[in-house]
């Protein structure tokens, strides 16, 4: 029997609700929450990911403020725009959207974010309160495998997740994320990666299964148990032009129990886990 979908486009356009009340109650207060993104360049899938995101916050009622830099812009340049975002009343979240051109040092620019401001998750302060158990912003694509997790009724506590996959974004925050001892957590985690001797050997051991290898169709139906629910991060665009992810999809769809696709599984609900963490930052400043 073919795996159930785990539909993310839906999950978080039910988020993108919730989150108009929490931003009508903000704005009753007097506040608006603000997201600020720096865009620099003009590679295209981030020129799409900030207009995602650009809409999103629209449409639950926030402030988006764009700053589209040339590829030429200084770190100079760069920096003297965070710190002014850092100092804007008005924002309330701020994300640097990667990758940066090759002159720019790009953790530089996160670490000089005010980490009040840092929705992404990404800064050195937010990253030691995450792995401390004590959690400020968590990055958006963990937040979200977490809240799908949830809502889509997989049991986390006492399961086994494997992630394949240490990058800081993904890999190692989802790591600690889901073994913290916290509601929607409290799992036995693995942490496979390039050095890992035998990938499958792990992840046919799995209940949960969490892809962030960023090589296409890297775990097919084999490396799977069955019934494991199956969370695909990777999103490749194919020389079809089709969007696919690192989890073959056709062989796993028969052997799990749950998987979401590719698209309309994880990147969805990154985008709306932004906009969750700019309104917590929005309701920090009245709390």
């Amino acid at each position: 029997m073919p795996a159930r979908i785990i539909d993310g486009k839906a999950v978080a356009a039910t988020i993108l609700e919730e989150l108009q009340s929490r931003v009508r109650n903000l704005q009753d207060s007097g506040v608006t929450p603000g997201l600020a993104a720096v865009l620099v360049g003009d590679d295209p899938a981030s020129a799409a990911y900030v207009a995602g995101k650009e809409k999103d916050a629209h449409a639950v009622g926030m402030a988006s403020f764009v700053h589209r830099l040339p590829a030429s812009t200084s770190q100079d340049e760069l920096m003297d725009l965070v710190r002014d975002l850092n100092g804007d009343p008005a924002v309330h979240g701020i994300i640097v959207q990667m990758p940066l051109p090759p002159q720019l040092d790009a953790v530089a620019a996160q670490e000089a974010l005010n980490p009040l401001k840092d929705v992404d998750g990404l800064h050195p302060e937010n990253a030691g309160l995450l792995s401390l158990g004590r959690p400020r912003f968590v990055p958006c694509t963990p937040l979200g495998i977490q809240v799908l997790l949830e809502r889509s009724g997989t049991r986390v506590d006492g399961a086994h997740v494997v992630v394949v996959g240490r990058s800081q974004l993904v890999g190692r925050p989802v790591s600690v994320l889901l073994s913290s001892k916290a509601p929607n957590a409290n799992a036995t985690v693995t942490l496979c990666h390039t050095g890992t001797p035998d990938v499958g050997f792990f992840t046919r051991t799995a209940d949960i299964l969490i892809v962030a290898a960023g090589r296409p169709g890297a775990l097919r139906g084999e490396h799977i148990k069955p019934g494991a629910t199956v969370i695909d991060v990777g999103i490749t665009r194919a020389a079809n032009g089709k969007l696919v992810g690192d989890v073959d999809f056709e062989s796993a769809v028969n052997v799990a129990g749950a998987i979401t696709p590719v698209p309309g599984g994880v990147g969805p609900m990154t985008r709306a886990m932004l906009l969750a963490n700019t309104v917590q930052a929005a309701e920090a400043t009245i709390s």
